[in-house]
């Protein structure tokens, strides 16, 4: 007989099968066992056909990889630590020494600072664009181009791009596409049928940091794909990166996707109404929000969006010149709801006032206002409170 110990960790006992509850269930594993030699030479961890190892997948990440390609249109997913990861995953897997990217100028701050630390020291360059001028880009296309980057709507300024035309631009080059859809979040539009027949960017990525999550409380990025042969070289990458995900991040996921919808109108609702109300305040010179008429690219928005007519819970604005940097900090401080916090698609809402000027390359697109920007990240308040709180903040300046 054996000892005790040796009992419980080998008991024999497994539960029926066929347990059905609203949420999938948690496989928590590193080693993963196989029944025999042969199952385990013959087992390939570069399909989703078994089980090899915990950071290849399990069931608990397979099912969240298969809901969120299904939400963005894709046929392949992958999953990474952070939105960021996700952005390096589809740099490291696709760009070689001589190489060059082009990223708008408008583009996610940290996804720039990557081209100029890591992938500068690999030997791969990268050109900022308009992403407002389809031209501009044609311009900077060349032999050397490996990746085009696409965002929309542009990170902090919210221009919204012509991204039919920008990713028609890489396909007709043979160039690869990846867009950074966290905004759009797979339901404003879909990224890889942008023109109606079809035809989209070659890469999604997205931070489910933001809206899948919707509580401030997961750090998780994922990398879409309708290419099984792009699909298949982001996975080698991700293999030899050695990125896996914490499956109770995993689960906390899988419990929030099935409301995303319901939240993303809720932010959006809110969102809009708020940008309505400070477009007459006198205080602000302009507000940025594709949906509002005079915001950049609102044309682009509703040719793309206009059968979902959802716009995501962000939008900037431009405070009149006559507020400096001191002042309008000062407002940031006296908000009491809207918190000063990174981030965004959370219950709460966010703040943050931008110095344009070290965000911006003017030689690319120069920013036309003068006046200092905030960026808010509208949550899931009464919409009334939160616009009380702004008008008590904007009596401070």
């Amino acid at each position: 007989m054996p000892k005790p110990i040796t009992d419980l960790i080998h008991h024999p006992y497994q539960p029926p099968a066929k347990f059905a509850a609203p949420q999938p269930g948690v496989f928590k594993a590193s080693t993963v066992f196989f029944a025999d030699v042969a199952a385990m030479r013959a087992r390939d961890w570069k399909t989703k056909a078994g089980y090899t190892y915990g950071l290849h997948g399990t069931p608990t990440t397979f099912t969240l990889e298969a809901r969120l390609a299904a939400l963005e249109g894709a046929t392949d997913c992958l999953l990474v630590p952070s939105g960021l990861a996700a952005i390096s995953l589809v740099a490291f897997a696709l760009l070689k020494t001589g190489g060059e990217v082009l990223i708008p100028d408008n583009a996610y701050g940290p996804n720039k600072a990557l081209a100029t630390g890591e992938l500068a020291n690999f030997g791969i360059t990268h050109r900022l664009y308009d992403a407002m001028d389809p031209s501009d880009l044609a311009a900077k296309l060349s032999e050397r181009t490996q990746l085009v980057w696409l965002e929309a709507a542009g990170s902090v300024t919210m221009e919204f791009p012509d991204l039919p035309a920008l990713a028609a631009l890489c396909r007709a080059r043979g160039v690869v596409s990846a867009l950074d859809n966290t905004w759009g979040a797979g339901l404003a539009f879909a990224p890889f049928d942008l023109d109606g027949s079809g035809e989209g960017v070659d890469i999604s990525v997205h931070a489910l940091t933001k809206y899948p999550s919707g509580g401030g409380d997961v750090l998780m990025g994922s990398v879409t794909t309708r290419d099984a042969r792009l699909h298949q070289a982001l996975k080698l990458t991700h293999m030899r990166m050695g990125w896996g995900v914490g499956v109770g991040d995993v689960e906390t996921l899988l419990r929030a996707l099935p409301s995303i919808a319901l939240r993303y109108e809720a932010h959006d609702r809110s969102a809009r109404h708020l940008a309505r109300w400070l477009s007459e305040r006198d205080e602000i010179a302009q507000v940025l929000h594709p949906a509002l008429q005079g915001s950049p690219g609102h044309a682009h928005w509703r040719a793309l969006c206009g059968d979902t007519d959802l716009a995501a819970g962000l939008f900037s604005v431009v405070f009149d010149e006559r507020y400096g940097a001191e002042e309008v900090d000062r407002f940031c401080d006296s908000l009491a709801l809207f918190k000063l916090g990174y981030s965004w698609g959370g219950p709460i809402s966010l703040v943050v006032p931008y110095d344009i000027g070290l965000m911006r390359d003017a030689s690319v697109a120069r920013w036309p206002h003068r006046g200092t920007l905030v960026r808010f990240s509208v949550g899931l308040e009464a919409v009334e409170d939160l616009q009380a709180d702004l008008s008590q903040a904007l009596a401070a300046l």
